[in-house]
């Protein structure tokens, strides 16, 4: 009996699509899970894979034809020869038509359905969704623990040194305006690491439970790819219907600049110092150079801070990038904008680094105790056999995917920092959840206009959308709110009125198209214009609904009525 190939699942609001185009046609032999048609929706096209192996029977509806979810799209004859196979009346096997190449289909049966490539946020995010779905998984990851950059020397314990040093800071600095007096604030730096490591502990320890409630198997070791539905790890070879590459980055070097991690340090060993060094100067004006250089310089560093442009944070709204760096100066931070380091030679008492302006000039030493190399990340695509694979990669080494992260090898799949794209790891995991899903014949989707950014130093920085000079240079009519966190009863009352809110909608629509905040909790008062943005919400959308008092999303409410110009409180 003939297979019915049905329209899938498509989301919880999406009922219909549109049948973009036929990828096989009647009489074409066709694999299991091979793609046979395109549908398209409002957000999102889909590939429909064939349930079954075998052949292709008829076309039940037509391209452009409107089909509802659930609906006959096909019909298959399960394992009968079609077009592409060999012809059955040949009576010489010389005469036979020629095998295919291992490499071009996975082996019938295979040690698993998805085997993912890298634990971190991307990776081990898409083996628990592709679990979930149904799919037998396993993860390779080479690191003794799970979680990738991200929650053993990236984004975790960076939050948590920038948390324990805030609350240094404060303690000597702030409390007194509470009326709390503190005649001596101490540090006690092994202390205060030995805490970090506990909040890593727990949370990559976390991520271990969560492959043994899923029934996911973490395949200890480096994977390198062999092909379509081969792989190894360590040597062992290694079979699945689905590979995807979720390695993520590694920091970038500059040329020249020989790292230790101990007095030339990345992200990694700056994490790990385990004295507060008197001179700290980081190299690149960026989130990760910032963010460290506000740990040490909280806990009583110098920092200098050179960046080759002639501003910070590359890419942030430039009304935001200028308020950042007036107020981080403010706080004591040293800039050398617009230079670049053409040397480093380490001494005995710790580095003399080698500068000059960006467009040439007179070349000055400035002299550092550490000196912290943020220049920014790279994609992690080498030794892993990609290349001798035939997976495409661009001049940047990330692998080149399609719009449902399939590489030009069937079968093989890359998301996160490997691909392009931000490196960030809250864009990694929508992109494995958005994987796990399509293989499963659902509509997975990543909104890339939807997709927030922080930067976690005091005052924090958070943006979503559009800056301004990207709507000017896309010719977009808009029209602004700002309102000022100075403004704010509860920003008063915390003593944090540093900063401001904007919001960016169309002059027309007045659908919200960027929302830029610099000031306290500015992390988690974007949640509010990401969900805004990813359901096209409007300025006003945002004005009208009821936000607590006292609170600090009522800037957010007040900026939103502010480019109709009808802000309350200013």
């Amino acid at each position: 009996m003939p297979t019915e190939i049905k329209v899938p699942t498509l989301g919880e609001s999406v009922t219909t699509a549109t049948v973009g185009k036929w990828l096989k046609q009647p009489g074409e032999a066709v694999k299991e899970d091979e793609p046979v048609v395109e549908l398209e929706t409002d957000k999102v096209s889909v590939e429909v894979p064939a349930p079954a192996a075998g052949r292709l029977e008829n076309h039940a509806v037509k391209e452009g034809d409107e089909v509802q979810v659930g609906a006959v799209l096909a019909l298959l004859e399960a394992g009968a020869a079609g077009k592409a196979a060999a012809p059955a009346a040949q009576s010489a096997p010389a005469q036979a038509a020629p095998a295919p190449k291992a490499e071009a289909a996975p082996p019938a049966e295979t040690d698993y359905d998805v085997v993912v490539i890298g634990a971190g946020p991307g990776g081990y995010v898409c083996a628990i969704r592709a679990a979930q779905l149904g799919f037998k998984v396993a993860c390779v990851e080479k690191r003794a623990t799970l979680g990738g950059t991200c929650l053993n020397v990236g984004c975790i314990p960076s939050k948590a040194l920038l948390q324990s040093s805030e609350n240094y800071h404060a303690a000597g600095h702030d409390f007194a305006a509470h009326g709390v007096l503190i005649e001596s604030v101490k540090l006690d730096l092994a202390k205060m690491q030995a805490r970090k490591a506990d909040i890593v502990g727990a949370n990559v320890k976390g991520v271990e439970f969560l492959f043994k409630k899923n029934g996911i198997t973490w395949l200890k070791g480096h994977g390198k790819v062999e092909g379509t539905g081969r792989l190894s790890v360590d040597g062992k070879p290694v079979t699945a219907k689905h590979i995807i590459i979720a390695s993520g980055s590694d920091s970038a070097n500059l040329p020249g600049i020989e790292v230790d991690e101990k007095v030339i340090v990345t992200s990694t060993g700056a994490l790990e110092l385990s004295e507060v060094p008197k001179r700290l100067v980081v190299i690149g004006g960026g989130v990760i150079g910032l963010e460290l250089g506000s740990v040490w310089h909280r806990l009583g560093a110098e920092v200098t801070v050179v960046e080759f442009l002639d501003r910070l944070v590359p890419g942030t709204d430039n009304e935001v990038a200028a308020q950042f760096q007036k107020l981080l100066t403010k706080q004591g931070f040293k800039m050398k904008l617009g230079h670049k380091v053409t040397k480093a030679e380490k001494t005995k008492k710790g580095v003399v680094l080698s500068i000059e302006p960006s467009a040439g000039g007179a070349v000055e030493t400035l002299e550092a105790d550490v000196v912290l190399v943020a220049v920014g990340r790279t994609a992690a695509s080498k030794n892993m056999g990609l290349e001798e694979a035939g997976i495409a990669l661009d001049k940047r080494g990330r692998v080149e995917v399609d719009a449902h992260y399939a590489t030009n090898v069937p079968g093989i799949y890359a998301i996160g920092d490997v691909i392009a794209g931000p490196m960030l790891a809250h864009k990694a995991e929508e992109e494995g959840v958005a994987l796990a899903e399509l293989l499963a014949g659902q509509a997975g989707h990543v909104n890339y206009d939807a997709i927030p950014g922080v930067i976690y130093t005091w005052p924090e920085v958070a943006s979503v959308g559009f800056t301004e000079e990207q709507l000017k240079d896309k010719g977009v009519a808009y029209k602004t709110g700002k309102f000022p966190f100075l403004a704010n009863g509860r920003a008063r009352a915390l003593g944090m009125t540093d900063g401001f809110v904007k919001v960016l909608a169309d002059k027309q629509t007045d659908r919200v198209l960027g929302v830029h905040i610099i000031g306290p909790a500015a992390g988690e008062l974007i949640a509010e214009a990401t969900m805004a943005i990813e359901f096209g919400a409007s300025a006003e959308d945002i004005g009208r609904v009821c936000h607590a008092h006292p609170t600090l999303s009522e800037a957010v409410k007040e900026a939103a009525l502010g480019a109709d110009n009808r802000a309350i409180n200013i």
